[in-house]
């Protein structure tokens, strides 16, 4: 056992790091984050503000199906939670849906024709299903028929991804829409809503109402940050993890992160915690892990995504929280309402501000193009899809985010089993956690699970939990009730072994 005075050395202040940090900081363990953003911490659910306006990137909802979660949530900011009623949509040929569908409204917005297309559609996809979905589209036609996926997922999804949906693995649509059949949206749509404490069997993409924080999801991570230093933690802004070497000798790692200004400092302790991108890490380790894993890693893909922040005058034009844009004329995925996140996102109430969701490649033509640009293309499609009018616009704003959801593709679970392995076989006190660190599109409450997890096998001395086995809802799936987690042999992880090489742990679908 090392006699390393920092516990652990943890890479990347999202809510997975903070959460771990927190964790292990409040058994009075002391712990070092390190994180590259030199001004915000919380990663993609971090809070931009520009001009006393707030900017969420990507609209972050706070409901898990984790009880210990959600009271983990509470603990940290208390009443400045709020309430919020969920309302989104979709934008379809000039038309707005509400999503989650509601059939008889979607069907009668449709038309005649289209409609008894579509039913038809449905019943043919019901009656000869693909036995075996292996991409998006298949899935989705299983659930929906062929012509509600062309109108309501298709063009949308390949917008994210840059990708055919043919080319997505169906573990995509298992994660993220889970349980959504149209037989669950029809009885959504008729049936009583659920109470609360029903959430243990809600569907996630139905629920219809939500807690946020009222300055934006940085506030949850900036006061978790707060609390982890008054712990007696280190959270360390403008730091950019260059290199993790593992010293056998002392039994701890070596972590080198670049200041601002280029300067290079060096932590010691006696676990690592990264939730940075898994190729980025499988690269800096020292000793080298062996080829394949170096070009497993290599291989891994990332979509990245840059939201264009608007500030316009208050023409109450739409109140949902946001659109999704179904249409191939313009470049724009999905426009957020700050204002109906929050009102408080909102400095002037005569004015809104709205975040429109471009999804590219990083050195793509969208990324590359000048901010003043990108602002005057966000206005124009503001206008072409009816939400605002570019005379309306008062100024805007361009935030970038690299490495924002990692690809589904066809190999990815081949890539991810062989890191895994040679992970477990050449580095002790290694731990994954978060969406990159894991190689999981995740929410927050999955993130913050798989760190909870992590930090409690570091208490315990042993891999006492298994980390992969959280499944996309935040839940422990091994133990009795959602994010409750019990402890004792059976939450041991099995053993890495000939099985372990066919694919690895996967969210439940």
């Amino acid at each position: 056992m090392s006699d390393c005075p920092i516990k652990a050395v943890i890479a990347g202040a999202g809510p997975a790091g903070l959460t771990a940090a927190y964790e292990l900081s409040k058994k009075g363990q002391r712990v070092v984050v390190l994180e590259s953003d030199s001004q915000y911490v919380g990663g993609i659910s971090r809070t931009a503000e520009y001009h006393g306006y707030r900017f969420d990137i990507g609209g972050h909802r706070f409901f898990s199906k984790s009880r210990e979660v959600e009271a983990l949530w509470t603990e940290i900011l208390g009443a400045d939670l709020l309430e919020r009623p969920r309302s989104s949509k979709i934008y379809y040929r000039g038309k707005f849906f509400t999503y989650p569908l509601k059939p008889i409204e979607a069907l009668s917005r449709l038309g005649v024709v289209e409609s008894a297309l579509c039913v038809l559609s449905f019943l043919r996809a019901r009656l000869k299903p693909v036995r075996h979905p292996k991409s998006f589209e298949d899935w989705v036609v299983n659930e929906f028929g062929e012509r509600l996926f062309r109108i309501f997922f298709k063009t949308y999804t390949e917008k994210v991804w840059g990708m055919s949906c043919k080319d997505i693995s169906a573990d995509w649509a298992a994660q993220r829409i889970k349980g959504l059949t149209l037989g669950a949206a029809i009885k959504s749509a008729l049936l009583p809503k659920r109470k609360p404490n029903d959430r243990a069997r809600v569907v996630k993409t139905l629920i219809g109402a939500f807690r946020y924080p009222r300055l934006g999801p940085g506030m949850m991570w900036e006061a978790c940050a707060e609390k982890v230093r008054a712990l007696g933690g280190e959270v360390l802004l403008g730091r950019s993890v260059v290199g993790c070497s593992y010293d056998q000798a002392n039994s701890s790692w070596v972590v080198s992160a670049r200041t601002a200004d280029g300067k290079l400092q060096e932590f010691r302790g006696e676990h690592l915690i990264s939730s940075m991108p898994m190729r980025q890490l499988v690269a800096q380790i020292e000793p080298r892990l062996p080829e394949t894993a170096l070009r497993s890693a290599n291989a891994l893909r990332y979509r990245d995504f840059l939201t264009i922040g608007l500030i316009l005058r208050e023409r109450n034009r739409f109140r949902d929280n946001w659109i999704y844009i179904h249409d191939p004329n313009v470049k724009v995925g999905r426009v957020q309402n700050y204002k109906s996140w929050s009102p408080e996102m909102v400095p002037d109430p005569d004015n809104c501000s709205y975040g429109l969701e471009y999804f590219c490649f990083e050195g793509d033509g969208l990324w590359t193009m000048q901010d003043a640009d990108l602002i005057a293309l966000g206005a124009k499609e503001l206008e072409q899809v009816g939400l605002g009018a570019t005379a309306d616009v008062l100024d805007g704003c361009v935030i970038r985010q690299q490495k924002a959801y990692p690809v589904y593709d066809d190999d990815y679970q081949q890539h991810v089993g062989v890191i895994r392995r040679a992970l477990a076989a050449h580095c002790r006190n290694l731990h994954l956690v978060g969406r990159n660190g894991m190689h999981k599109y995740n929410n927050q409450d999955h993130a913050m699970m798989t760190a909870l997890l992590a930090a409690r096998n570091i208490l315990a001395g042993e891999a006492k939990y298994d980390v992969w086995s959280v499944n996309e809802d935040g839940e422990y799936l091994e133990s009795g009730q959602a994010g409750e987690v019990s402890g004792g042999d059976s939450e041991r992880p099995p053993a890495v072994g000939k099985d372990f090489d066919e694919r690895p742990s996967l969210p439940a679908g």
